[in-house]
């Protein structure tokens, strides 16, 4: 990402998405740019898309996340389908009480590795390993549980069959 202004990712010998660097990264056309730019590489969460009170949800096995307003009206067609939902490491930060339980989820520490300047907490939630990126004055041990919320403009969701981004 920093060799150039404009990239080219291919798969196959085929060109999946071609633009500026963050572009790229920022809006990923599908799993696969989503997946190979970044590191660590986007967290893939298998959901089902639901609505409830005219409200758009995406679940799965101990989460339960309000589609941003922004991002609903392309879901609804997706209702009662599944579909994976991405999101970046940097894009999930420790919860507080004031966060939306919306927004929000508990998990459980599996491993933590300081870098230095910040530290990658790999969590479950539902039996999904998920890769979060914090601050280095988070204290999180194996095994405790925590919790986590989602940046919500930054979550991505992805087609099942096609694995075209949702917009």
């Amino acid at each position: 990402m920093t060799l150039g202004s404009r990239v080219v990712v291919m798969k196959d010998g085929w060109v999946q998405q071609v633009g500026e660097p963050l572009e790229i990264y920022s809006r990923p056309a599908n799993k696969f740019v989503a997946g190979f730019i970044g590191s660590p590489a986007m967290n893939f969460i298998p959901v089902t898309i639901n609505e409830v009170g005219g409200t758009i949800y995406a679940e799965a096995s101990g989460l339960r996340v309000k589609v941003p307003a922004e991002k609903a009206g392309g879901l609804k067609p997706h209702k009662g389908q599944a579909v994976t939902l991405g999101i970046r490491p940097e894009d999930l930060r420790v919860g507080s009480g004031a966060d939306s339980s919306d927004l929000a989820f508990d998990a459980v520490v599996e491993v933590v590795e300081p870098l230095g300047s910040e530290i990658l907490l790999n969590v479950s939630v539902g039996g999904q390993s998920v890769v979060c990126r914090v601050e280095p004055s988070v204290k999180a041990r194996p095994h405790e549980k925590i919790r986590m919320a989602f940046v919500p403009e930054r979550i991505h969701f992805f087609d099942t069959k096609t694995e075209a981004v949702i917009k």
